[in-house]
């Protein structure tokens, strides 16, 4: 069955950034962002933009009745999950595959309680430096999408509809087998990157190039590595060298979102990646005094935004 009809679910970063572009490869009628009504109206009062171009959306409530979707893309960020399962209900139908391009490890069995695992594929969203300041988002690279089953030995005919539709749409991806490692290592590379930038309140090229703070990441990183074997997947200094390899690419410019948080002032994702570093830090009886600095020091950061 062809992927024909698409909702996004979220118009952060990489909501608009998918969304401009399959915006020209379909129909507008076939691509539908699903937003409240009062999101709707300021979207449309003072537009979105992608690299300085205005995109044209095709914005739909949570109410609206609608044909389901063929694929729904979840872009929101991990405290917006609850209510973007909820948005997405109407377009949910019987050959609907659902894709999440969340930070953290935790979002595919989340959207699998409510809609059914076998409607969803495991997918890393990877290599974006897209960057948003209001309603304006720019970025060199567009990165791509990876995704499989969770099982390895498995590549579905849910992976190879995804597949045909991103060569019709030029979307970048990769199909991949070991969908859970892969999760794994860029939950790694989000604890390394994302709050090593925010809190020297900087930006990619700072951790391209040798000094504290590519330190202080590559050190969180190596914490998740050793939480990585407890729970059995296995992370290893060469799977750093892989995200390494990937964070050379993006533009020194850039920030990552939490970076782009500490900037508007808003509360980061510090739960999904030291949050959940020192969680399981607790479940396995294991030291990690870097994600546990890191974790109190972006609190207290946050914890000064209405003193400011």
């Amino acid at each position: 069955m062809e992927i024909k009809k698409v909702s996004i679910v979220g118009l952060g970063a990489l909501g608009i950034l998918f969304g401009h572009h399959l915006s020209k490869k379909l129909p507008k009628a076939d691509l539908r962002i699903i937003a409240d009504q009062d999101r709707i109206k300021r979207y449309q009062t003072e537009g979105v933009y992608c690299n300085g171009e205005h995109c044209d959306f095709n914005y739909v409530t949570p109410d609206e009745l609608v044909e389901p979707a063929d694929l729904i893309l979840f872009t929101v960020k991990y405290d917006g999950l609850k209510d973007a399962i909820s948005a997405v209900k109407n377009h949910v139908g019987e050959q609907t595959i659902l894709l999440s391009a969340l930070n953290g490890i935790t979002s595919e069995a989340i959207i699998g309680e409510a809609y059914g695992l076998n409607k969803v594929l495991y997918c890393v969203a990877q290599g974006m430096d897209a960057v948003k300041v209001g309603n304006q988002l720019t970025y060199d690279n567009m990165g791509m999408l990876s995704f499989g089953e969770h099982d390895p030995e498995i590549r579905s005919e849910k992976a190879e509809r995804v597949a045909a539709f991103f060569d019709k749409t030029e979307v970048p991806y990769e199909v991949v087998s070991e969908m859970v490692k892969r999760q794994w290592g860029k939950f790694m590379l989000n604890v390394g990157v994302n709050q090593t930038v925010a809190i020297y309140e900087s930006n990619y090229g700072e951790i391209q190039k040798e000094g504290p703070a590519r330190e202080t990441m590559i050190a969180a990183m190596r914490e998740v590595i050793v939480l990585s074997e407890k729970e059995g997947i296995y992370l290893t200094e060469k799977d750093i060298d892989y995200w390494l390899t990937i964070l050379a690419t993006l533009s020194p410019e850039g920030k990552p979102s939490m970076a782009q948080d500490f900037d508007a002032r808003r509360h980061s994702e510090v739960e999904l990646f030291a949050g959940t570093v020192l969680k399981l830090a607790d479940k396995h009886r294991i030291s990690t005094p870097v994600n546990r600095d890191l974790y109190d020091r972006i609190k207290l950061f946050e914890s000064n935004y209405d003193s400011k």
